[in-house]
């Protein structure tokens, strides 16, 4: 079994979170430390955070940009975050992904506004 700490220094983290039926859906993203947990950044109105208010639960993985993932799983717990929790979160990525992470972030902001987007924490489920 892998640690959240652990999957939060990876480059890409698989997030499966998982339907009212039960069906798995997996989304790769980018994910920062927050102490023994992990942040993820994610449009307001995407799937996962929709899934996420129905079933907190959700398993974790290192994963590419394509969401080819490698190592072992981790199960984890979601929480969506307020407006002020995800400015923080931004700032997280920022820190950990540099120029990218901010011109990302910047274009996304641009594009959808400040509350188009929310942040995630994930912690150890359990």
């Amino acid at each position: 079994m892998t640690s959240i700490r652990e999957l939060a220094a990876e480059p890409y983290v698989s997030v499966t979170t998982f339907r009212r039926d039960g069906t798995a859906v997996a989304t790769p993203v980018w994910a920062a430390p927050d102490g023994e947990a992990l942040v993820i950044w994610t449009p307001a109105a995407a799937g996962k955070v929709k899934r996420i208010r129905n079933d907190p639960r959700v398993t974790l993985r290192a994963c590419d940009l394509r969401g080819n993932v490698r190592g072992g799983e981790a199960e984890g717990r979601a929480e969506i975050l307020s407006a002020e929790e995800t400015e923080r979160v931004r700032a997280l990525l920022r820190r950990k992904y540099g120029l990218q992470g901010r011109l990302v972030i910047l274009g996304s902001k641009l594009r959808r506004g400040a509350r188009g987007t929310v942040g995630i924490r994930i912690a150890p489920a359990g």
